[in-house]
């Protein structure tokens, strides 16, 4: 028997407006797919008439959030060095903390706590980067899998322009890989799986990047990287893959540019043929605002984005970004789209139910039928009390951004993924 839940009901089925049911009606299967969504009960009009309802009372249920990209072994570094540019702030912060996780013990300590946080902040899946090292990233698989919560880790691929504790042959690359890949197959859930994951082109040599192309063909496995985000990174590409007419390009040419589901973060300096090339592939974009303000990268053109028909969801790009709340990745995302709009009036800034859309539907599209309750969706939700923000004589919709720009985890009562319940995960005492 599945499960009802009551409460006041805010979704997106389309960008431009909120679906709103005050007192509203959710039924769940037993699969952890949305059945239907109702004003009232008997509307449902589906098997559930002896099913017990769950009164959320005057609290908000809502989608609950996906990050599209983020960095789990900088989750210690978040804060730290944010006045440096991309490359420098790699070289002297970023690749001397990924370097420990070598030690799975350390690792684990990390990890679970990462994992709680994205818990904490109602981030249900995400797209992760790990580390090079395979031990570590079998952890991370696990952690997510005992913890219920949905993700796609990436072992990432490196070996030139790197330290050199950080750099692997492609050979054990691609055995790591493959082992990763024969367990998430054999012994994980489908919501836990294995993301290719070329860290960015100046970091992996073609043979590197070949493979991961030949890796994510074979396996039908998605593909996530870096785009475009700093001119700097930019001019370097242009070096180093001199036959490609563009960054995108030389992604295409491995077969990592929407070949299978790709999703490439950042594209601040995304136009002309990569844009095109972004269209005609499908490849989706993470936008990730904090990360690019904190290390001086610029602003990713949203508004055009989303008028070229790209797929666009908001990452928190932990520890460029220095915030884990995809609901703050909202807000931050809302202001740089005002900032282009002071630039050119012809693209007005996004409204609030597009950046919802954004942070929900379309970034849950690359997990499935997720982000959404219209029926067929994975039940993925998150239960508000917004009762400290002081709601009175506030329409729903004036609460729920309230709490998006004045609330925080301390809000959240219930989290849900798949159908299920979410706990506090588990993590470990020391440092």
């Amino acid at each position: 028997m599945g499960k009802v839940y009551k409460a006041h009901i805010l979704y997106t089925k389309e960008k431009e407006r909120f679906e709103v049911l005050e007192n509203g009606y959710v039924a769940v299967d037993t699969n952890g797919r949305v059945l239907g969504v109702a004003a009232d009960l008997a509307s449902l009009n589906i098997q559930c008439k002896d099913t017990e309802v769950t009164d959320f009372g005057d609290r908000l249920l809502i989608p609950a959030m996906n990050d599209l990209h983020v960095h789990a072994p900088q989750y210690r570094n978040q804060g730290i060095a944010m006045d440096l540019e991309l490359l420098p702030w790699l070289l002297n912060y970023t690749f001397p903390e990924e370097i420990k996780y070598s030690d799975t013990a350390y690792a684990e300590r990390m990890y679970r706590r990462f994992v709680r946080d994205l818990w904490r902040f109602g981030t249900m899946r995400a797209c992760v980067f790990a580390t090079i090292h395979t031990e570590s990233t079998r952890l991370l698989m696990h952690i997510f899998q005992e913890s219920g919560m949905g993700a796609l880790v990436g072992k990432v691929a490196m070996n030139r322009n790197c330290p050199e504790a950080l750099c692997e042959g492609v050979d054990a690359y691609v055995e790591g890989q493959e082992s990763l890949i024969a367990e998430a197959n054999s012994s994980l859930p489908p919501r836990v799986r294995p993301i290719i994951t070329p860290r960015f082109i100046p970091s992996c040599t073609p043979a590197m990047l070949r493979a991961c192309g030949e890796l994510a063909a074979k396996y039908q496995l998605p593909v996530q990287s870096h785009l475009s985000e700093n001119r700097d990174e930019i001019a370097l590409v242009r070096e180093l893959e001199k036959d490609s007419t563009c960054y995108g390009d030389a992604y295409d040419r491995y077969g990592l540019f929407g070949q299978i589901p790709t999703i490439m973060a950042h594209c601040v300096w995304t136009e002309g043929e990569e844009l095109e090339l972004m269209k005609q592939r499908g490849v989706m974009v993470a936008h990730c605002p904090t990360s690019n303000f904190n290390v001086a990268s610029g602003m990713a053109p949203i508004r055009q984005f989303l008028n070229e028909g790209l797929r666009v969801g908001l990452g928190s790009d932990i520890s460029g970004g220095h915030d884990l709340s995809i609901f703050r990745m909202m807000v931050y995302a809302i202001q740089v789209s005002k900032m282009h709009y002071q630039q050119n009036h012809e693209r007005p800034f996004l409204t609030l139910s597009e950046a919802f859309w954004i942070a929900t539907k379309s970034a849950g599209s690359f997990f499935g039928r997720v982000g959404s309750f219209e029926p067929g969706y994975e039940f993925d939700a998150l239960v508000i009390d917004d009762s400290d923000l002081n709601h009175d004589n506030y329409s729903l919709l004036e609460r729920l951004e309230r709490f998006i720009y004045l609330g925080d985890d301390r809000q959240i009562e219930h989290r849900f993924c798949q159908g299920r319940e979410i706990t506090e995960p588990r993590v470990l005492v020391g440092n």
